[in-house]
């Protein structure tokens, strides 16, 4: 029984440092993406470049991006939270904890990012004004969800000794969030 429960413990382990690892990476390639285009956007330059597939495979990578930076941050802030034995029955409570431990700075602004990522999940707007100001909304709450990024993962190594599983991204995820 003690061999299944540490290894089980070890996998539970292993488990968040991929995550980590998968924040790292993220961060990474939203940045990546981030950085390819000219900012703020403009509903004028989205008319001009209307047929850019460059311009609009690079918007569709910032979406899929930020959602999946956002996802992964979630899944392992609950994951965290299994291993350092709190109880959190909804995502809610997940936040609650994250802010009291000053990882993000209030629910509200984790709410706000997760409605601006599931607006662009379900609205297929065709108003380059609109579109451009989902865009340049999603570039400002970028910078929130990088700070978060970035507690987390100290929060991990601090509060649970749990690193990233390798340091490939390590560098470029601290030069990005800070």
């Amino acid at each position: 029984m003690r061999s299944t429960t540490s290894e089980l413990l070890f996998s539970e382990k292993q488990h968040l440092a991929n995550l980590l690892e998968a924040i790292q990476l993220c961060v990474y390639f939203l940045n990546a993406s981030q950085k390819s285009i000219d900012w703020p956007l403009t509903s004028s330059v989205l008319t001009l470049q209307k047929k850019d597939n460059n311009l609009f495979e690079a918007l569709a990578a910032i979406n899929q991006r930020f959602a999946k930076l956002q996802d992964t941050l979630g899944s392992a802030m609950r994951h965290s939270l299994l291993l350092s034995g709190e109880q959190a029955d909804s995502f809610i409570k997940v936040l609650a904890i994250f802010e009291k431990n000053q990882v993000i700075h209030s629910v509200e602004e984790w709410q706000v990012a997760r409605t601006a990522r599931n607006l662009a999940a379900h609205d297929y707007e065709i108003d380059y004004s609109d579109v451009a100001d989902h865009f340049n909304t999603l570039h400002t709450l970028t910078i929130n969800l990088y700070q978060i990024a970035r507690r987390f993962v100290i929060y991990c190594e601090q509060e649970l000794g749990i690193c990233p599983r390798t340091s490939d991204f390590s560098d470029e995820f601290y030069l990005i969030t800070k």
